[in-house]
């Protein structure tokens, strides 16, 4: 059952409960399925059947032959017949000694033998309705032998008068009795006499008529439950007004019902129909002694509540006045409910609370009073209320909150609050969906509410913000639901990128539907124990490594604009939706495709969610489709094809001889062109000024480059390991403190150094360290007005990778980058050059370096 309630909240999907519409025709592990299968007898089964189903076919005789012995068989349904009249012959199921539950019900005219249920012993439920049966069912034998009968269900037949055959002192097990949808119209303590001494837990005379004719009927009859007890009694549905509750009250004075139920009545004047009375003090005092605890007079049309009107119910634990016409709770209207524990006034008129409207209600738990009218509450109206938990105020036109007691629940979505600047209100769970709050720093407000663990704002206007208060650092907020606000537009202004900061509990947050078109690299920062993100149907079409808290397993990502997405961002993932996206179906999106036929991350959706959309050739593909064989590791280059190929080399073969043999001798010349450079200037090379600086160089670039980068660059560059070398250099491996922050090391080597090499890999790319060093060696450009940052790039990276990254895109528009030479002949001439990169001293025009810094400002703080 949990299951299925799971299913039909989130997923939206309804289980058939009929057995029937699962299998028919067969039997299987004990349970037969007969259902629509044009039978006109029973057929043959088992002898082990435990259940059997036999609806919707033709059976229109059931004899004593017609089961064989069927010692295991507890539950039977043979009701809703396509044929009429169905007859049920004498000691028709007497070969089923065992059976629990007999279902006859929903047959059109159902003819039994008086002597049908004879030998069955152990039936607990017996199911007869809709099967047009009249009062003989109640006042002659059929029951005689039903010795084990707990529930009895008579309703939607054509029953008149109630009054049950003696054998039912018998029945001293039967607990349930329903009787609804008849057309009883007497009920005397003479009818009742078969009844005298049970209790039951179910008693419906729901929608019959009821005293239809005699107004004042109950003063002529004795209380027809004498000696009778009730855990539930419901008498709704029978169209009482006033005058007729007030009778059928002190009708049955002193007898005992744990549950009263008059739902869909009369009472009550309506709104403006003075000549109805509605309920006064006398209504219900003739329950006084009958200890209710539950009344229902829902459905009515009630308009006021007058005083006292409940005085006499002191031990009444929940009161259901809902869906009347209520526009007026008078004073001292729940007096004497000292014991009442839920209170619902929900679907009324009810425009104002006052001061004293709960005065009385020292016990109450939860009060419901969602759909009414409610813009005005007095600030006391719910300050005495020291016990309320919840509170249910949703769908009403409220825009100011009156202080309320601690409370686990404060329902409170669907009104008109504009702020909760001032709110004095302390829960756990506090919903505000579907509001016109728009002040993102409402929320900081919010975050000191203690004890608070859930809050729902989804469906606000959130567009701005304005921060009054910190975050506590004690906060104690497990869920957060913001969608389907306009966090796009307070976030690309930078403002309140630290809401989340202090949210160290927090363990799903909902951000769906924020027109999001990108996410601050910092806004998750703190969330450490976040478990669930959704960001669906927003604009998102890049994420940023590093992007998410580690502790995130769950990701939604469908409905965005997702063009090729790096896996490193899912590593940390157990569930992912990146359904429906824009997938740009090229080589750079082998990356993903090579991840998603091996990831162990649970997929939703199906594979055919996950789809190209350009190129126009191949939109609508799914990614399941794709194949990667002709991209290489090398993005830049697209691999030529055979005909190509052969097309071009005979035209180019004389030029590429030519071309070759060059090619192969640059290096010599290079050596050549050195060694006559030094006999002209002098032996000795330039060394550099170590007056200012402790090093020539700080050398910048990924761990995991760093066996590379020691043999191609320090081993030729760095006087450590040839005093050949002419340069003191600085690199994390030899020269950072152990112990010293990271960041700090990072700084103290870029501004202790005369220049900053990055060497920019893909790894480099991938380390956070190596981008913040990058923004820091950009400062300092500012700050000295000198060229101090030289660019490096090693391997394949396009100049589409390199600009995606906002620190490298700003020193692009204003400097060249080097890039490590492909041929091994060429490595003498780019050591030579970045050499000389280092010695040179560039100065940066103060003018240009101003407007400069603000977007490199801008840069470092989103």
């Amino acid at each position: 059952m949990m299951l299925r309630q799971q299913l039909v909240l989130v997923f939206g999907i309804s289980l058939a409960t009929d057995p029937c519409t699962l299998r028919s025709c067969s039997s299987e592990a004990q349970v037969s399925w007969y259902c629509n299968c044009n039978l006109t007898d029973v057929p043959l089964v088992p002898k082990d059947t435990v259940k059997l189903f036999l609806t919707y076919n033709y059976i229109s005789q059931v004899t004593a032959t017609s089961f064989p012995l069927l010692e295991h068989l507890l539950l039977l349904e043979i009701g809703t017949q396509y044929v009429s009249p169905v007859t049920i012959g004498k000691g028709a199921f007497r070969n089923l000694p065992n059976l629990r539950v007999l279902d006859l019900g929903n047959v059109k005219i159902l003819h039994l033998d008086l002597d049908a249920f004879v030998g069955l012993p152990s039936l607990n439920v017996l199911r007869l309705f809709g099967n047009d049966l009249g009062d003989s069912i109640l006042e002659e034998r059929y029951f005689q032998e039903l010795v084990s009968l707990e529930e009895l269900d008579l309703s939607s037949n054509k029953i008149t008068r109630l009054q049950p055959h003696p054998l039912f002192y018998n029945l001293t097990v039967l607990k349930k009795v329903n009787l609804k949808f008849n057309k009883i119209s007497n009920l005397c303590e003479s009818n009742l006499t078969s009844f005298q001494g049970k209790h039951f837990l179910l008693f419906s005379l729901r929608s019959n008529y009821l005293y239809e004719t005699d107004k004042k009927a109950w003063a002529k009859c004795p209380n027809p439950f004498r000696n009778i007890t009730f855990q539930s009694l419901d008498i709704g549905e029978n169209g009482w007004s006033t005058e007729k509750v007030k009778y059928f009250c002190t009708a049955i004075k002193g007898t005992q019902i744990g549950s009263l139920t008059f739902g869909v009545h009369i009472m009550g004047s309506g709104y403006g129909f003075a000549n109805l009375k509605n309920p006064d003090v006398d209504t219900f005092a003739g329950l006084a002694r009958s200890d209710l605890n539950v009344l229902d007079i829902s459905h009515g049309y009630i308009f006021s509540l007058n005083s006292l009107i409940f005085q006499s119910l002191g031990n009444l634990d929940s009161l259901n006045v809902s869906k009347n016409k209520i526009n007026e709770i008078k004073n001292q209207a729940f007096f004497g409910l000292r014991n009442l524990r839920v209170l619902n006034l929900s679907s009324n008129l009810l425009g104002e609370l006052y001061d004293y409207t709960f005065e009385g209600l020292h016990s109450v738990i939860y009060i419901d009073l969602q759909q009414n009218h409610i813009g005005m509450i007095a600030e006391k109206s719910f300050s005495n209320l020291v016990n309320l938990k919840i509170i249910d105020l949703r769908d009403n036109a409220i825009k100011r909150l009156p202080p309320f007691p601690h409370l686990a629940s404060a329902l409170l979505s669907d009104n008109k609050l504009m702020s909760v600047v001032g709110t004095k209100i302390a829960a756990m769970q506090l919903e505000l969906e579907r509001n016109w709050l728009a002040n993102l720093g409402d929320l900081y407000i919010l975050f000191q509410v203690p004890d608070l663990q859930y809050i729902y704002l989804k469906q606000n206007r959130f567009s701005y913000c304005v921060k009054r208060h910190n975050v506590i650092e004690n906060n104690q907020l497990i869920y957060m639901d913001l969608g389907e606000n306009m966090l796009q537009l307070v976030w690309e202004r930078d403002l309140c990128l630290d809401v989340f900061r202090a949210l160290s509990k927090l363990q799903f947050l909902h951000l769906n539907n924020n027109y999001l078109s990108s996410l601050p690299q910092e806004i998750f920062r703190g969330l450490t124990s976040l478990k669930g993100l959704n960001l669906a149907s927003n604009l998102l079409s890049h994420l940023s490594p590093g992007l998410f808290p580690q502790s995130l397993t769950i990701l939604n990502l469908s409905r965005n604009q997702l063009f090729s997405p790096e896996p490193e961002v899912f590593m940390t993932l157990s569930i992912l939706d990146i359904t429906h996206n824009k997938y740009v179906c090229d080589c750079a999106l082998k990356s993903l495709l090579v991840w998603l036929n091996h990831t162990n991350v649970t997929l939703a959706g199906s594979q055919s969610d996950r789809y190209c959309v350009y190129p126009p050739a191949i939109a609508g593909v799914p990614l399941s489709f794709l194949t990667y064989e002709g991209c290489e590791e090398d993005e830049l280059l697209e691999e030529l094809s055979f005909s190509v190929f052969v097309f071009t080399s005979v035209t180019l073969l004389v030029f590429l001889t030519a071309v070759i043999v060059f090619t192969r001798c640059r290096g010599i010349c290079f050596v050549w062109y050195k060694t006559v450079t030094k006999k002209i200037i002098g032996s000795h090379p330039q060394v550099a000024d170590q007056s200012e600086y402790k090093y020539d160089a700080y050398f910048c670039y990924s761990k995991n480059d760093f066996e590379w980068v020691q043999n191609s660059l320090l081993k030729h560059l760095d006087s450590q390991y040839f005093k050949k070398n002419r340069f003191t250099l600085c690199f994390e491996e030899r020269d950072f403190l152990p112990g010293e922050e990271h960041i700090s090391n990072i700084r103290d080597a870029i501004w202790n150094s005369r220049k900053t090499v990055c060497i920019v890999t893909r790894q480099f790319l991938k380390d956070g360290w190596c981008v913040e060093a990058f923004n820091f060696a950009q400062s300092r450009y500012f700050c000295d007005l000198k060229d101090v940052l030289i660019m490096v790039v090693v391997g394949s990276l396009s100049q589409y990778q390199l600009m995606k990254h906002k620190p490298i895109r700003n020193f692009l528009q204003r400097s060249r980058y080097l890039r490590w030479p492909e041929d091994y002949q060429d490595v003498d001439w780019f050591l030579n050059n970045l050499s000389c990169q280092i010695l040179k001293e560039k100065k940066v025009p103060k003018k240009a370096s101003v407007i400069e810094l603000q977007t490199v400002a801008t840069v470092s703080h989103g």
